[in-house]
């Protein structure tokens, strides 16, 4: 009950301080500044918890399935789930930017130079080779969480062969992992503070109220169709939730509340792993289950960065008048899949990816110009639901291999 008491008081604070973050940013602007380094050192705590976290969470997890064959049920419902809600996204998505039509009128004059970084062919051999790195401590200094994973993964599996005299070991990761979920209790105190001043300064960074209004009035309607098809596959995912995972949406979205403000105010779906992992325990989800999924689900699962980039290149393609086949809008729903499946969970990331997507339909890069003024935005409005996803993967990858056993 106490416990209750303090996620409910915790999740009251969080709403209160997005809320005066928010007005704090539009009346006072760049003043808000001044409390940068607050929001700054709330991120910064939380990115420090990752490869830790990570590294405990998948290695107790996969070590306490036993039957390498759970390993790979587990994995299989993972990706099956991964694969159809990015899909469901992009989708949703496309049919968003037909019906809204948001590039069609726009001035392109009005982009500002857009930073397009240099990015190569990506095909199949270099997804694969993502996954592994030459240096596992060069992988956690720059968090590479996926080759990580990978290794924690191999780490585990061979522990778990070892009997007796991987014990230990194991014991040790288990009391690693607890100890980690501890700390992320501590942190969790500092949370509103660390929101009010992450939403109130990076909204004084844009220029204050006035400036922001200006920004999204110019783009109106990109942004009602990334933020109406984002709210669609919220839709989408509770009934899944409701359907697969016989769960509550109130009571799971309540125990998430949390999370999803934090995932919000950080833009980073990595750096709210911690806060995620705490959330999806207190809804009681399979203890295996959220170990293995979430931590895979926020280097692999995407849904709403897939889903806005599906919106933003049909924008951008509108905006300089390019009518995009059928086929074509095919092309870039596989590959906004799978730019999505290989984002980083960290701010700004579809950004990058979005590149290999606009380059695969043979639209302009300088169109990712059009979209900076308001991305910042979007961009943790998309990464809530990106944590949703995860969160709501763990509930049904749970149900279902507890079904199977």
């Amino acid at each position: 009950m106490m416990r209750s008491f303090t996620e409910n008081k915790l999740l009251l604070l969080m709403v209160v301080a997005i809320v005066a973050g928010g007005i704090s940013g539009f009346v006072w602007g760049e003043a808000m500044g001044s409390v940068a380094w607050l929001g700054e050192l709330f991120l910064t705590t939380l990115k420090m918890l990752i490869v830790p976290l990570v590294a405990a969470s998948i290695i107790t997890g996969v070590a306490g399935l036993g039957d390498v064959r759970k390993l790979g049920r587990m994995g299989g419902y993972s990706v099956a789930y991964y694969a159809c809600t990015t899909l469901i996204a992009v989708a949703i998505g496309l049919l968003m930017a037909n019906l809204w039509q948001p590039g069609v009128g726009v001035d392109l004059a009005s982009g500002g130079a857009a930073p397009t970084p240099a990015v190569g062919d990506v095909g199949i051999t270099d997804l694969i080779l993502s996954l592994v790195h030459a240096n596992i401590i060069d992988a956690a200094a720059n968090m590479k969480l996926l080759p990580i994973i990978v290794f924690c993964i191999l780490l585990a599996a061979a522990l778990s062969t070892l009997g007796e005299k991987g014990r230990p070991v194991i014991l040790f990761f288990e009391g690693l992992n607890e100890a980690m979920m501890r700390i992320v209790e501590w942190v969790m105190l500092f949370a509103p503070i660390g929101v009010f001043a992450l939403i109130a300064s990076k909204l004084g960074s844009a220029g204050g109220g006035d400036a922001f209004i200006a920004q999204l009035a110019g783009l109106a309607r990109y942004a009602l169709a990334v933020i109406s098809g984002l709210l669609t596959h919220a839709i989408v995912l509770s009934v899944i939730l409701w359907i697969f995972a016989r769960r509550s949406i109130a009571v799971y979205l309540r125990h998430m509340g949390t999370a999803l403000m934090t995932a919000f105010s950080t833009a980073s779906s990595s750096a709210t792993l911690p806060l995620t992992l705490e959330g999806v325990k207190l809804a009681g989800v399979d203890e295996k289950a959220r170990r293995f999924v979430l931590p895979l689900g926020a280097t692999m699962n995407m849904d709403g960065t897939a889903l806005y980039e599906a919106v933003a290149v049909l924008f951008i393609a509108q905006a300089y008048g390019i009518d995009l086949s059928f086929g074509q809008q095919m092309l870039v729903l596989l590959t906004a899949t799978m730019a999505a499946i290989g984002a980083a969970g960290i701010p700004e990331a579809g950004l990058v990816t979005m590149v290999i997507v606009l380059e695969a339909v043979g639209l302009p890069l300088d169109g990712i110009g059009l979209i900076l003024a308001i991305d910042w935005f979007l961009d943790r409005c998309r990464t809530t639901i990106n944590v949703y996803g995860d969160a709501v993967g763990a509930a049904v990858v749970g149900r279902l291999t507890q079904e199977k056993q």
